[in-house]
């Protein structure tokens, strides 16, 4: 998992919005701890399903109907999250019933938030998931030149993405902060960290071991 690198040094120690996320002596499954009481907290503003599972500006991918969620923070130029982002597609095209919902976390400096905001600057032309897959499945560091190049190779409108980049910096500036306020709350570290259903994932999982936890997740959510 990367850890955080940016400017500001590292994410500040646990607060109580955090601990309101962080999983207690639950059980262990797979190295990553998990409990069976929901990470959810009611009437806190960063922290609510709503805004967590289904904020109406944050894209999503596979199932849009599906019966469990597996939400990703990511970093365009965390190599762990290229690396395991084939393996979460597979597993999202293999159950059928996987929505994916992709949170944008550039923490690993001003290359990582160019490239989320050109990302969320994409989605206002239905290019989201093109210009995703195009930076996030490059094998070296991307620079803000090499960004520009993937993404016009996917089919952004490069001039639009310039207008779209400055027309809805306020709207970019406050989904980037919701999903960093959820990070920290949630007590992540680094990237790549997960939500599946309602367990906190700090970190990688193999595809057998997602699997597992899709598994755990609905049968939680039947449990209830």
């Amino acid at each position: 998992m990367k850890r955080s690198n940016n400017p500001a040094g590292t994410i500040p120690g646990p607060t109580r919005r955090q601990a309101l996320g962080l999983l207690g002596a639950g059980a262990a499954l797979l190295g990553a701890s998990v409990a069976s009481r929901p990470v959810f907290a009611q009437g806190d503003d960063v922290l609510t399903e709503a805004l967590v599972l289904r904020d109406p500006d944050v894209p999503a991918t596979g199932n849009p109907n599906g019966d469990i969620n597996i939400v990703e923070w990511f970093d365009y130029n965390c190599p762990y999250c290229r690396k395991i982002a084939p393996e979460i597609q597979q597993v999202v095209a293999d159950d059928g019933k996987v929505r994916l919902v992709l949170k944008d976390w550039p923490i690993l400096g001003d290359v990582s938030k160019y490239a989320a905001r050109v990302a969320l600057a994409a989605k206002y032309q239905d290019k989201y998931i093109a210009a995703h897959e195009a930076m996030i499945g490059v094998s070296s560091r991307l620079t803000e030149p090499r960004i520009r190049e993937l993404v016009a190779g996917a089919g952004v409108d490069m001039n639009r993405l310039n207008r779209d980049l400055t027309t809805n910096a306020k709207s970019i500036d406050a989904i980037l902060a919701r999903n960093h306020d959820q990070a920290v709350a949630f007590g992540f570290r680094g990237t790549p960290s997960f939500i599946v259903g309602k367990f906190r994932v700090p970190g990688i999982l193999t595809m057998a071991e997602f699997e597992m936890v899709i598994a755990d997740a609905r049968k939680a959510k039947k449990s209830n």
